[in-house]
């Protein structure tokens, strides 16, 4: 146990942590002038390295999770409905990158996916006449389709020629964002009407979708969603004979494919389910974060981040639900943090991406706080020479 996936990951943030905390201390501008009198007064400069750290992290949690500052709870928790609006759609773009690693896949074209799925749904959001309901059910479904089809472009070319998808995703990506840019640049397609400007008209209020928690939040009826595909990925994958299958091909495809397992198709199925989760981000981005109307960067990173989310998460459906929230709070602190202690924003990047190097090198975080190396793992190889004991005779 103590040297498992879950314990690695808990420890790679708080190693990532620990090292935010030394370049928040080497960047803060009051450390830097009580250095300058270390020698005669060596506690001041610890006291404030402590008040950087302190501040900053208290900052970051004030931001993302409850501000104690507020006399009301319903504004102290506003905070943590940030965290989880922008947990949201992390979440579902995660749960898509996850699910091709379970394949032995790596779709690294989640902005092109959001960006077809974007305008598809925000085509259909601000230009059909609906009734409210079923104006919404509809826009989102057409945003689902064009992103799983977009990635199922991936998948036909990797089952069919063999190419790389790594490759095909990223190129796909320029593909989607140029053909987006010009359809917001062009009358008749996706700029709004009488406007110059690169930018959709405004979301039609019957596929806008409702606030959760009411006007005062911008918490939106996707983070259900997002709760039901974790709960539909998760019972895909552990339990549906398509489940096994994709799991069977990640581990090994060729052994999969003397079983009887149609390969070929699980690469299709798999880039079909995947751009269908990750089109859900950018349909959410549309039609509940931004119903004002989108330009071409609605995906704000979010397809990239998604791997990192993914990595974090062990490819497991819940391990991905609770690092997309550990994202959001990130991303919603980290603007908190900047705001109260002018703490630089990029920080925060430099802890997300030290996440990411630590899952990324176990055998690291083993070494570092000396946990045994699981059963069935390769010990890692020594760099000692070996002693060569003399000889006497």
């Amino acid at each position: 146990m103590l040297g498992g996936s879950v314990i690695i990951s808990i420890l790679s943030v708080l190693s990532a942590l620990v090292v935010g905390a030394i370049l928040i201390a080497v960047t803060d501008p009051g450390v830097h002038k009580a250095a300058g009198y270390f020698a005669a007064r060596p506690t001041s400069t610890f006291q404030a390295i402590w008040d950087s750290i302190f501040g900053a992290y208290s900052s970051l949690f004030q931001g993302s999770v409850y501000n104690f500052r507020r006399p009301e709870f319903a504004t102290g928790i506003k905070p943590l409905t940030e965290t989880l609006t922008f947990a949201t759609p992390l979440i579902v773009a995660g749960l898509g990158v996850a699910l091709t690693f379970r394949v032995g896949l790596f779709n690294i074209g989640g902005r092109g996916q959001m960006l077809i799925a974007a305008a598809c749904a925000g085509y259909v959001g601000f230009t059909w006449h609906l009734p409210p309901v079923i104006h919404l059910i509809v826009a989102v479904l057409a945003g689902i389709i064009g992103g799983a089809l977009w990635a199922g472009i991936v998948g036909v070319l990797k089952a069919r020629t063999g190419a790389h998808e790594v490759i095909v995703t990223i190129m796909l990506n320029y593909i989607a964002f140029y053909l987006v840019s010009w359809m917001l640049r062009t009358q008749g397609f996706l700029q709004a009407p009488g406007s110059n400007n690169p930018k959709t008209a405004p979301i039609l209020e019957t596929a806008v979708m409702p606030k959760l928690l009411g006007p005062g939040y911008n918490l939106n009826t996707g983070f259900l969603l997002v709760i039901a595909l974790t709960i539909f990925v998760a019972w895909l994958l552990s339990r549906s004979s398509l489940g096994f299958q994709f799991r069977a091909v990640g581990e090994n495809p060729n052994a999969a494919r003397v079983a009887g397992i149609r390969v070929d198709r699980m690469y299709i199925y798999a880039m079909l389910f995947s751009g269908g989760l990750i089109a859900v981000a950018g349909v959410i981005q549309v039609l509940g974060v931004v119903p004002a109307g989108f330009s071409s960067g609605i995906d704000a990173g979010i397809g990239f981040d998604a791997i990192t989310v993914a990595l974090l998460g062990r490819a497991k459906p819940w391990g991905v639900f609770f690092a997309g929230i550990l994202f959001g709070a990130f991303k919603a602190g980290g603007f908190a943090m900047q705001a109260a202690e002018g703490i630089p924003i990029d920080i925060v990047l430099v802890v997300q991406s030290l996440i990411v190097l630590f899952i990324a090198a176990p055998p690291l975080i083993r070494a570092l706080f000396r946990l045994p190396v699981p059963a069935g793992e390769p010990k890692p190889v020594s760099l000692r020479r070996p002693r060569v004991k003399a000889v006497t005779r």
